[in-house]
């Protein structure tokens, strides 16, 4: 069941106290504070969606980098100067293209 972000209206329309809700998607949104009675709105939320920085992700790196290397591969990656780095395998600590 997903998760759903409300918020309280306030007075003046301005959004107030953020709250969560387990719903089913077929439930129709709520139109007031479940404890309070006050009107709440539902909030649009972004989606989560692991990016490159996960622990997930990083793993991932980690192990396909050490099966480059155990096939005998070297991997560079450039750096912001324009230099490449070695992150595995055998050959030189870096290449430039100067």
């Amino acid at each position: 069941m997903p998760t759903y972000v409300y918020e309280v209206i306030l007075a003046n329309g301005e959004g107030g106290e953020r709250f969560e809700v387990r719903q089913s998607m077929t439930d129709a949104p709520l139109k007031e504070h479940p404890k309070t009675g006050q009107p709440v709105r539902r909030v649009i939320q972004p989606p989560h969606l692991p990016g490159e920085h996960t622990d997930r992700a990083m793993e991932a790196k980690v192990k396909d980098d050490r099966k480059l290397e155990s096939l005998g591969f070297t991997k560079y990656v450039k750096t912001d100067s324009g230099r490449y780095e070695k992150t595995v395998g055998k050959g030189p600590k870096n290449i430039s293209s100067d």
